[in-house]
């Protein structure tokens, strides 16, 4: 159902260039009311700042593999996204992850070898250019209103992004993840849909902690982190009746009596 991304470049970023106020001092940033690089992306990283937010409106999930990220599951099914109109809109109430907000920007490392982080664009976007719209990138050379807030929040992310490594690392030392499977039956198939492809919170090992161990993350802020996961899964079925009644699959199921005689 969800894995870490493969490539070099996280999800949405087909390349990178680091922002520089000789290269780009002309360009602007555009406002966006879509974002249609997310119309096929069912999972978008989350970080545990935004899991009692995010929890209410879609399931959280950890990714596959060894290096388990979480993940907010806006859809069950690759390449289907049920909470964006296919120009990439919001089609009501959702919840936004903080890994979207932050495209086109990254900060990101100019040499493998050093610590330091730059503030970097993806240039293919089309809300960054020399237009002759827009809010300025530079104003008299320098970085303006703008660009400070962008990096104020890229290294906002980058922190919570540092928790969130250290709420999954200590998940996977107290073997508290399992692979996950979820099964749903509906009334127009004879067989279930079964989703599996994802890491969970494995409840029995979480019941069965010792008190003291249960007082330790309660006290360091993980149990109510890892209780907004749990609570989160219930939405597994709205968002697969979602798919459905956008015609997105697994697979359009027929309509009731009631609405063919609509």
């Amino acid at each position: 159902m969800a894995s870490a991304p493969a490539n070099n470049l996280p999800i949405f970023y087909n390349d990178l260039l680091p922002l520089s106020s000789v290269d780009h001092v002309d360009y602007r940033l555009r406002t966006a009311d879509s974002a249609p690089f997310l119309v096929t992306q069912h999972a978008v990283p989350l970080t545990v700042d935004e899991f009692v937010p995010a929890q209410r409106f879609a399931p959280i999930i950890f990714s596959a593999g060894d290096d388990a990220v979480p993940l907010l599951l806006m859809g069950l099914n690759e390449g289907v996204n049920v909470f964006v109109d296919a120009e990439g809109k919001l089609g009501g109430p959702a919840y936004v992850p903080a890994y979207v907000r932050r495209y086109p920007w990254m900060l990101a490392k100019l040499r493998p070898e050093g610590d330091e982080l730059s503030l970097c664009f993806d240039p293919t976007s089309p809300i960054i250019g020399a237009f002759d719209d827009g809010q300025p990138l530079f104003e008299n050379g320098q970085p303006s209103e703008l660009i400070q807030g962008v990096l104020k929040f890229c290294e906002d992310f980058e922190q919570a992004a540092a928790r969130t490594g250290q709420f999954v690392r200590d998940l996977v030392e107290m073997d508290l993840l399992m692979d996950g499977e979820v099964t749903i039956q509906t009334q127009f198939n004879d067989q279930p849909f079964v989703y599996r492809g994802f890491r969970m919170v494995n409840e029995e090992k979480l019941r069965d902690m010792r008190g003291d161990q249960l007082r330790k993350i309660n006290q360091n802020g993980l149990l109510p982190l890892i209780h907004a996961h749990l609570f989160s899964l219930q939405l597994m079925r709205d968002v697969f009746e979602a798919q459905v009644g956008q015609g997105k699959g697994p697979i359009a199921l027929p309509a009731t009596p009631e609405a063919a005689d609509a």
